[in-house]
């Protein structure tokens, strides 16, 4: 279906947007992947050239990868109007479907079976992190001595604190720059209906959804490539910081990222669900995807300019190095709170086995943990 000038019709790219984000699994690489194949090769709708392009900013900017790619093929498509277009109904499937389970987990959360439910599915997570630090390290820091520095530094660091630094996430960035490319809290409007603020813990003040606002938008400013590179940075805020959800509950928040499709970082609406209810999950999602999209709409003009400026490649080294330890080492902090016991022990390692084996979708994987759990989980 395409337009007079040989371009597909706006309605019809931005359904498989909606489709994509309906059901595509596997992380940002498999729905980058999915994108290409679909958009370039089977449809001809993207010139590889233009993929290309839109694969390198979502590469060098901070943000989720899929959806800035998604919603910079919309701005290749159809301007600010498509960028827009795409970029909603692209995240629209799994917003809503983390609304759904985030109401069931709020109302049923403490009966046996949906304990028993994150008891395995906790313990896959981990070794689903595990996997995802080691594919993202494979591909950003290969054999360059300097980001391998930046990566054990900040993964050590992050173990051992329990929280993810950013102030040497970013000092990576700029050393990779200077050695590289250098020559030489805002009130809310009150009077919502109690329930749009009802969260895990009952009814909170409007102005903490302007807190969650703020916070989500800041998490969304430090994302590079894999959604999953925002947890280290959401559980040093949500958990240790802000005190707003449990080690519990923020595990099981990564689990449910990991059993909807479309993008990872989706997991923001669920924890802002639990903090304060709808208007919470609302006020997250639109912090994390927010900076997203205007960064993308901003710098699409230039970037076909200065995409390839070895200063900002080397910057973007550094940080993504940076990032990626800091998953690292979030595994270390999480893994304490997943892996109870044998059980546990066993059902991460044997998720991080099969998912480093073989190809069977990480949803299956974590589906198949918490049926386990069901079985093997005492209370």
């Amino acid at each position: 279906m395409t337009a007079a000038d040989g371009r597909p019709h706006l309605r019809a790219f931005v359904l498989y947007f909606l489709k994509l984000g309906a059901f595509g699994f596997g992380g940002p690489i498999a729905l980058a992947g999915a994108m290409h194949r679909d958009l370039v090769e089977a449809r001809g709708w993207i010139n590889e050239a233009d993929y290309q392009e839109a694969l390198t900013l979502a590469q060098l900017a901070p943000g989720p990868l899929a959806a800035q790619l998604a919603i910079y093929l919309g701005y290749v498509r159809a301007g600010v109007l498509g960028a827009t277009l795409v970029g909603f109904t692209f995240i629209l499937p799994s917003f809503l479907m983390v609304i759904g389970l985030s109401v069931l987990y709020v109302a049923y959360g403490g009966l046996r079976w949906m304990q028993a439910v994150f008891y395995g599915v906790g313990a896959a997570v981990i070794g689903i992190i595990a996997r995802s630090a080691f594919k993202l390290g494979k591909a950003t820091l290969r054999k360059d001595p300097l980001a391998w520095g930046i990566f054990l530094v900040v993964g050590a660091t992050t173990a051992l604190t329990g929280r993810e630094w950013i102030s040497l996430v970013l000092l990576g960035g700029l050393l990779a720059w200077i050695l590289r490319a250098r020559p030489g809290r805002r009130p809310m409007v009150t009077g919502f209906a109690p329930w749009l603020l009802t969260g895990a813990q009952g009814v909170v003040p409007a102005a903490t959804a302007g807190t969650v606002l703020w916070f989500f938008a800041k998490a969304g400013l430090f994302v590079f490539g894999s959604g999953l590179a925002i947890v280290p940075f959401l559980h040093g805020g949500v958990v240790n910081e802000w005190h707003w959800l449990t080690e519990r509950q923020f595990l099981d928040a990564v689990a449910v990222a990991m059993i909807t499709p479309g993008p990872v970082v989706i997991t923001v609406a669920f924890i802002g669900y639990l903090v304060a209810g709808p208007l919470g999950a609302c006020a997250a999602a639109v912090g994390v995807f927010l900076p997203v999209y205007l960064m993308v709409v901003l710098a699409a003009p230039f970037f076909r300019r200065h995409g390839k400026d070895p200063g900002l490649k080397a910057l973007v080294t550094g940080v993504t190095a940076g990032a990626t330890g800091a998953i690292a080492g979030a595994v270390l902090v999480l893994g304490r709170g997943a892996i109870r016991d044998l059980p546990t022990a066993l059902i991460g390692l044997a998720t991080l086995g099969l998912i480093w084996k073989t190809k069977i979708p990480e949803p299956l994987l974590v589906l198949a943990a918490g049926l386990l759990g069901l079985g093997l989980y005492h209370g």
